[in-house]
């Protein structure tokens, strides 16, 4: 089983900056961070792209908190396109309906998408702008913990299909990521511990001092420190950006940024993309291949029950949800990392190490659900 070493070399703690370049050759991009940065959002996306037109993709509720904040004055006309709540509409049917809207706003070429949310409309928009005209620049600028320390990072971009999480996508790299921390403190309690959890992800593949500082900043982290919530994306999008740098269309290494997600991407599409936000459905993915490795020997007991017990401590879920076991196994063989209907999963060998492509008897993964809380 390959072991992937996926440490960044800046080491934790990172100092905090405003300013992260993701080096990609012609595709590289800078992402920006700090409060205050939506105002600033439209003129760097004018330096940047220089387009004939922006459409922003967004949520009502979040053009009515901060919608003034970033829609002001620009050098370029502006559309601002509306998306429901919901991972369900991450869908063909609600891609297509943006295809009309673009077409009928006139978009051309060189117009810019500009994704104005939370991971649901970052994939969506990503992968609307990624198949609109074979392909038009987009922007991120995320809302949510969860996207600005992973979703919105890497150019992954893709739909849901009732089978499976993410399985209609594409590699489409944004030309820039405007990451405003202060649209954190308006995120519910619910959305922002979701979001912990991707952070709990990287620290584990990659940063141990990363996963000890989560284990003494409990506390500061809950209650939205901004200093400690600063440091944690800045991390987040290092280790990721490095990652992404070596790996950019997920050959080998870039198999790492999975860990949890097995697991987590067939609960979301057993439940129906109602019952958990993806960060607690990582959480519990997280736990189960924390508790896998631990059976099959590749990691102590110890490191397998910090896992539990930080994420638990974050106020994340860590048991199954009432979900039966044979749609829970099938929606894992229909995932797009499986090879020949079985799954591969990533499991950690050392908080900060982890191996990939290991595939699991199918008898030893439904033992590890059943005792999550799985029903038979």
């Amino acid at each position: 089983m390959p072991c992937a070493e996926a440490a960044s070399p800046h080491p934790s703690p990172a100092p905090a900056g405003r300013l992260l370049r993701v080096d990609l050759a012609d595709r590289s991009y800078d992402i920006h961070f700090g409060p205050g940065l939506l105002a600033r959002a439209l003129p760097l996306v004018a330096d940047v792209v220089r387009p004939s037109r922006a459409f922003v993709i967004t949520h009502p509720a979040l053009q009515r908190l901060h919608g003034a904040a970033l829609l002001g004055p620009a050098a370029f006309p502006l559309d601002v396109l509306l998306v429901p709540p919901g991972e369900r509409q991450k869908s063909l049917r609600r891609a297509s309906r943006l295809y009309d809207q673009l077409l009928a706003g006139n978009a051309d070429r060189r117009s810019v998408v500009i994704a104005f949310g939370g991971g649901v409309i970052g994939d969506l928009a990503g992968f609307v702008a990624a198949t609109f005209m074979r392909g038009l620049p987009y922007v991120q600028v995320p809302t949510t913990l969860l996207a600005q320390v992973d979703s919105s990072v890497g150019g992954k971009v893709a739909v849901d299909h009732p089978g499976a999480k993410n399985l209609i996508g594409a590699f489409h790299q944004p030309r820039l990521v405007v990451a405003d921390s202060g649209v954190l403190r308006t995120l519910p309690a619910r959305d922002y511990r979701a979001g912990l959890a991707e952070v709990v992800k990287h620290a584990v593949i990659a940063d141990s001092d990363l996963f000890l500082w989560l284990q003494r900043t409990v506390a500061p982290l809950s209650r939205r420190d901004p200093a400690a919530v600063a440091h944690v994306v800045r991390r987040s999008c290092e280790i990721k950006a490095h990652v992404v740098r070596r790996d950019e269309r997920e050959a080998g290494l870039r198999a790492v940024l999975n860990l949890g997600h097995t697991v987590g991407h067939a609960l979301e599409a057993v439940t129906g993309y109602r019952t958990l936000r993806h960060g607690e459905a990582v959480s519990i993915g997280l736990v189960a291949a924390s508790r896998l490795a631990r059976d099959r020997g590749l990691l102590p007991p110890g490191p397998a029950e910090e896992v539990e017990r930080l994420l638990a401590a974050f106020r994340l879920p860590t048991r199954v949800p009432q979900c039966p076991l044979p749609a829970l196994l099938a929606a894992m063989r229909a995932d797009k990392k499986a090879a020949a209907g079985v799954p591969r999963f990533v499991l950690p060998r050392a908080i900060g190490r982890v191996d990939i492509g290991v595939e699991v008897p199918e008898h030893a993964v439904a033992n590890v659900l059943l005792a999550l809380g799985a029903t038979p």
